[in-house]
Formats: C-alpha cells, sequence, structure tokens
C-alpha cells in the first residue's frame, strides 16, 4: 500500500510499505482522510521540534477517519464498513500513569507518526492501517470523512479545557488562532464561556475563530496595544488559553488576566522567560496541557450529534499523491486552516 514517508526536511515520499498483519483481536481499517497537523509541518519543514528529530524514515500523520475493512475474530461489536474516527493514542494501560487514568502520560505511549522514541511510531497516512478495537470510534452519517479526522485536534482542545477547570459564565482569552486555537474557542464555548476574545497576528485564522464563534477578534500584529483596554482593575479575562506557543503572546496577556486567572499553556515553542513577580502578585495559576485520552470519546460524540460544526475549519481537501502541494498550503496560514488528505 502506499504511504507518506518523511526522510529528511522537504523529503516527503510516496513509498510502498507492507500492510500489518491483522490479529484476531484487532481491526483493519480503510484510511479516508487524514489533517495535516502543526507536527507534521515541522518534521516536514525542519525535520523535527525541540530536542526530536527524525533519525530513520517515519510515515507522518495522526488525525485520521476512514472505514472497516475487516474484523478479528476476536473483536465484537464491529463491522465490515463501519466509518470511525481513529484515536492516534495507544498507552500501555499498565504503567502507574495509566493506572491513575494519565494515560496522556503513560511512560511507554505510541503516538502515531512520533520520533520521541526510537525505532519511531509509524504514522497513520497510508491506505490501510491495522489498529486497536479502543481506538475505534463510529462516526454518524452526519458526519463526513474530513470531519471524523478533525477529532483528534478537537480532543486536544477538548482536553484543555478540561485542565481550565469549570468556565460556565467565564471571559475567555485566547491567543494564537491556528486551528488548535479555533478549536479552542469551539471546546470553550460547549463548556460555557460567555465572552471569547481571540488575538493573532494574521487576519485569515480570526476570520475562521469568528466563523467558529469567537466574539471578537484582535489583530496584535495591526494594533500592538489592542489589549490594553480589557487591563483596567486588574484585568477583565478569568481565563487564558495561550495556543501560539509564543512569548510575547503569553507575557502580552497577563494584564488583560484578572487575578487568581488561569493560564493554561498549549502551544508549544522554544523555551520562555516569564515575569516570575507578575505571575505570584496576580496569584495565577499556570497550566499545561499535553495531548488527550479520554476526550476523544467526548470529541466524536459532539460531532455526531451536531454539537459543534467544524466545516468552517477544513480548507482543502486535497489527494495524497498531492501531498507536497498540500504541505505547502498548510504552511500557508494566509490560505489555510485545516488541509486534509484524502486517501480513498
Amino acid at each position: 500500500m502506499d504511504a507518506l514517508v518523511i526522510h529528511a526536511p522537504n523529503d516527503l515520499r510516496i513509498e510502498q510499505v507492507p500492510t500489518p498483519e491483522m490479529r484476531p483481536h484487532q481491526l483493519q481499517v480503510r484510511v479516508r482522510c487524514g489533517g495535516i497537523c502543526g507536527s507534521d509541518l515541522h518534521y516536514y519543514q525542519h525535520g523535527g521540534f525541540g530536542t526530536v528529530r527524525i533519525q530513520e524514515p517515519m510515515v507522518l500523520g495522526h488525525e485520521v477517519a476512514g472505514v472497516i475493512e475487516a474484523v478479528g475474530a476476536d473483536v465484537p461489536g464491529f463491522q465490515p464498513g463501519e466509518r470511525v474516527a481513529i484515536s492516534p493514542s495507544r498507552p500501555c494501560g499498565v504503567c502507574r500513569y495509566c493506572q491513575q487514568g494519565l494515560q496522556n502520560h503513560c511512560l511507554d505511549m505510541r503516538y502515531y507518526g512520533s520520533a520521541m522514541r526510537t525505532p519511531h511510531v509509524q504514522g497513520a497516512f497510508r491506505q490501510r492501517i491495522v489498529i486497536e478495537p479502543a481506538q475505534a470510534y463510529r462516526l454518524a452519517d452526519n458526519v463526513s470523512d474530513a470531519e471524523g479526522a478533525m477529532a483528534e485536534p478537537l480532543s486536544v482542545a477538548l482536553h484543555a479545557v478540561r485542565r481550565a477547570g469549570p468556565l460556565l459564565g467565564q471571559h475567555v482569552l485566547v491567543t494564537g488562532c491556528g486551528p488548535i486555537g479555533a478549536l479552542l474557542v469551539v471546546a470553550a464555548r460547549r463548556a460555557g464561556a460567555t465572552r471569547i476574545v481571540a488575538t493573532d497576528v494574521n487576519n485569515a485564522p480570526l476570520r475562521s475563530a469568528a466563523k467558529v464563534g469567537a466574539d471578537e477578534t484582535v489583530n496584535v500584529a495591526e494594533n500592538p496595544k489592542a489589549l490594553e483596554r480589557f487591563a483596567a482593575h486588574k484585568g477583565s479575562f478569568d481565563v487564558l488559553f495561550e495556543a501560539s506557543g509564543n512569548e510575547l503572546a503569553l507575557r502580552g496577556a497577563f494584564d488583560a488576566l484578572r487575578p487568581r486567572g488561569v493560564i493554561v499553556q498549549v502551544g508549544l515553542g522554544g523555551e520562555m522567560t516569564l515575569p516570575i513577580n507578575t505571575i505570584v502578585a496576580k496569584e495565577f495559576d499556570l497550566r499545561g496541557a499535553f495531548r488527550f485520552h479520554q476526550e476523544f470519546e467526548t470529541a466524536v460524540a459532539l460531532l455526531n450529534s451536531g454539537l459543534v460544526d467544524l466545516k468552517p475549519l477544513i480548507s482543502a481537501t486535497l489527494p495524497y499523491r498531492d501531498a507536497a502541494r498540500a504541505f505547502a498550503l498548510a504552511a500557508d496560514r494566509s490560505q489555510a486552516m485545516k488541509v486534509v488528505l484524502n486517501f480513498d
């Protein structure tokens, strides 16, 4: 079968890889759609991110949906022809963190398309994949394959919202409106936030954030002082979701956050230097948010029930054989939010 294999920066190849043998307790899925994630772009453009670097050829991709082709003899409850979103997260289930319900911190995690361990964990940008039944979540007929592939990034946003604590009636600031930032707008609204302001340095992502529910959008490149009006009386926002991974974005939001506000850092970038005196004086609660686990089921349930509409975030769907063009488009924030590859 065909797969998209990264060898080095800007060296992405369509290669033939073997279809793994399906065991009696597994499912074989024909992949139909896969969304290009920011981490996929980092592997494609830079060969990795932070200290993580490609050491060997690796199949990219972890945001996928498809149709079940074969069901193992020991797997109840699934039928060939059912459409599913696939969770790329495969925790061991036995380490101390898995036993505590912190599967996203699993000591033996295998996450599709990740060079964090060697041998690398091969990804899901392939025509067929063999998965565990626990990774498969049925999609309703009203949910497209492309929307199903969005369940993974939506799960990331839902986990970040869970980390923030109760949002009912809260005023929320989201900095950085890439796909995750826009999905944070969606997730915060579903959690009961009454006012959501989103910032970015480009207008195109801000338009997408507005389409999915942001009450106000602010281009901080055009107006660097735009958040100053929220700084009166020690701040206006209860919760900050920082999705850009940019130190300036994080520090620039501190004046607009009220005392005892909650900061959820979602975006990954370089190391940051923070004004600790401000964090202490305003008693901020700084929290990280990394991946997800049980939120994947919630994401699919929200999609299936029509409680969220992610179609405005899907900018384009291109054949996987046009991967180079798709990755170039995904990297252009002025043109695209989420670019989806079609493997069908």
